[in-house]
């Protein structure tokens, strides 16, 4: 009798330590993923944290978040200011007007816009181009034929394509605000090269590009102040807009498919716990 005793004593703690070592398996790969983590958070703050620019504030867009929508009226003041202001320099090859429709203007809106627009077409019969008015098909008329002739209007920079600049920098429409407001001039010890221009939130702090957006310079559809913060708010959402036309349309169809999920596996669960669960456990006995 004692030796069954010492016996079940032996085989209660291995069974302890069994369950106990089975049980911080999972405490061990939360502090792993926690550590890891961690790490790569430090490492982000210091890929953010760099010294010749000011990493830009997190600002609350309407379009952020799982839930967040693009704000029409502001893609549509954002083109406005596009048109109006940076048009003249950077192109959007990757945009056809075609694309505004339903989003922020009407069809004949649209239209009514694209007859003021000539493109280049052709060969025709005698093989010679020609041009022609704009049509919803075509992409934005850019403001110069080639990188060579942009480089000789602008001093030998180059004004990027402004299509995916929303998801071409690291902080996205957050930077494209932070650089169009954040002009100021130079402190003290600080030299600008000539034909640059002092901006903290670019990297280096000299930019070529002189300060566009000045209050007052334009007269929106709406009767919304035209301040520089309002102007650079609104074409920063146009450029988040045009980088990804298609994301309220994704994020409209994410929630459609976690929630039929959701409902698949609230179902699931419920099958296999009250259904499937007694037949599965139960006992049977031939007599």
């Amino acid at each position: 009798q004692r030796q069954m005793c010492i016996r079940d004593r032996y085989q209660r703690r291995v069974r302890g330590l069994t369950i106990a070592h089975t049980m911080s398996r999972p405490a061990n790969a939360l502090a792993k993923i926690a550590s890891s983590a961690a790490i790569g958070a430090l490492c982000l703050n210091q890929v953010h944290n760099n010294a010749d620019h000011i990493v830009p504030p997190d600002y609350p867009y309407s379009h952020k978040g799982f839930l967040g929508g693009f704000d029409a009226s502001a893609i549509r003041r954002g083109h406005q200011v596009y048109t109006n202001v940076c048009a003249s320099c950077h192109s959007m090859n990757l945009l056809a007007y075609r694309n505004l429709k339903d989003v922020c203007y009407t069809e004949d809106e649209i239209k009514e816009m694209c007859e003021e627009l000539e493109v280049e077409d052709g060969p025709n019969d005698e093989g010679e181009m020609f041009d022609r008015p704009a049509k919803l098909s075509d992409h934005f008329v850019a403001p110069y034929k080639n990188e060579e002739e942009a480089r000789f209007s602008n001093n030998g920079a180059y004004p990027p394509d402004l299509s995916l600049i929303a998801k071409a920098r690291m902080d996205k429409e957050d930077y494209l605000f932070a650089l169009l407001t954040g002009y100021r001039e130079p402190p003290s010890g600080i030299s600008v090269m000539p034909g640059m221009h002092y901006n903290p939130y670019f990297p280096g702090g000299q930019i070529a590009m002189p300060k566009q957006l000045m209050d007052g310079m334009l007269d929106y559809d709406d009767g919304t102040p035209a301040t520089a913060s309002q102007m650079a708010k609104d074409v920063s959402v146009f450029l988040a807009w045009a980088a990804e036309p298609t994301q309220d349309e994704r994020k409209l169809m994410g929630i459609k498919w976690i929630s039929c999920l959701a409902v698949a596996a609230a179902l699931t669960g419920y099958y296999k716990r009250f259904r499937w669960g007694p037949l599965k456990s139960r006992r049977i006995s031939y007599v």
